[in-house]
């Protein structure tokens, strides 16, 4: 029988498991809650963009800089971990600032941590749209990543490419390697997998998480808990008949193309035809009873007075005074 375990060590077990969920949550902060993607307001142009040195459309320095690595804007002077010593005096504004960063645009303040380790985990250190291929200096917007592929998007883009992110390139669901059904997706290769050939020599699966990729290596995730659309085709091979000619009856569909443009053109003739014809007889028309039409018009503005107005030979717009 094994020792039963007192109060002390079931609290000293649960006090480490707390602590190392801890640690591993720092390590995964989610992309928007990073202070050097954090969003900021301008203080002249009073603009929103994320947190950088000098404003993206006016380039005028912030009155209050936040460190892209710690996120605080004074520096409290409570540890020796500063760099410039400022011993008794809270430091604000550019007296807090150390470097900025290559990566991010933003500044880093004087603390040793914040300058020896953020420009080796900035987590927007390759961070490139990858819908426009624009970088950090390129947009003044804050940076996304995608919840399906986990590519890094621009404040633009990111609601366009989530919507059609979760659409394979295949037309089935069926599994590149084989004919069965694939279970696992990976919304970075847009493809499907089944359980024989997601296993891969090159990527190892991690106990408790889903197999990875057997192309690129990124998280798979199973099919039925996605809403996955296949690709539609507007033409090619679905739109053409049965005895379609050809590649896969592209020349049915070019056809068909063809003669409902001829369609079209003579229908635009014919009307074209009777529009003239029409403009025709209203000339006629406006000829014989140009006349009659001219005296109708006097006789319903004769009866209309204006009182004194200037055509009239009063120039004074004002009532002269008594």
């Amino acid at each position: 029988m094994p020792k039963k375990k007192t109060g002390a060590r079931k609290k000293a077990e649960n006090r480490r498991e707390r602590e190392k969920q801890i640690r591993a949550s720092r390590a995964n902060i989610d992309l928007a809650k990073h202070p050097c993607n954090a969003s900021m307001e301008c203080d002249k142009c009073q603009r929103r963009q994320k947190n950088r040195a000098f404003c993206y459309f006016c380039n005028s320095v912030q009155k209050l800089p936040i460190c892209a690595q710690c996120g605080k804007t004074k520096c409290m002077m409570k540890s020796s971990d500063c760099v410039i010593k400022h011993a008794g005096v809270y430091s604000t504004g550019l007296a807090m600032v150390g470097a900025i960063c290559d990566f991010c645009e933003a500044w880093v303040c004087h603390g040793r941590k914040c300058l020896s380790t953020h420009a080796c985990i900035c987590p927007l250190a390759d961070a490139e749209c990858i819908e426009c291929e624009r970088s950090v200096w390129d947009h003044g917007g804050r940076i996304f990543a995608c919840s399906f592929c986990h590519n890094f998007l621009c404040e633009d883009d990111q609601f366009e490419h989530q919507a059609s992110c979760q659409v394979l390139e295949a037309e089935t669901f069926k599994c590149v390697s084989c004919n069965r059904l694939g279970q696992h997706s990976c919304l970075r290769c847009k493809a499907c997998f089944c359980d024989d050939h997601v296993r891969s020599k090159v990527f190892k699966q991690e106990k408790g998480k889903e197999p990875p990729c057997p192309k690129c290596g990124h998280e798979t995730q199973q099919t039925k808990d996605l809403s996955m659309s296949t690709r539609s085709l507007k033409f090619g091979r679905q739109t053409g008949g049965e005895d379609a000619d050809g590649a896969s009856g592209y020349d049915a569909y070019w056809k068909s193309l063809s003669s409902s443009k001829a369609g079209d053109a003579g229908d635009r003739e014919d009307e074209y035809d009777e529009y003239e014809a029409e403009d025709d007889d209203d000339e006629d028309d406006n000829e014989e009873g140009g006349k009659d039409s001219d005296t109708e018009t006097t006789d319903v503005f004769s009866s209309l007075s204006l009182g004194r107005t200037y055509a009239s030979g009063y120039a004074h717009y004002e009532e002269p005074e008594d």
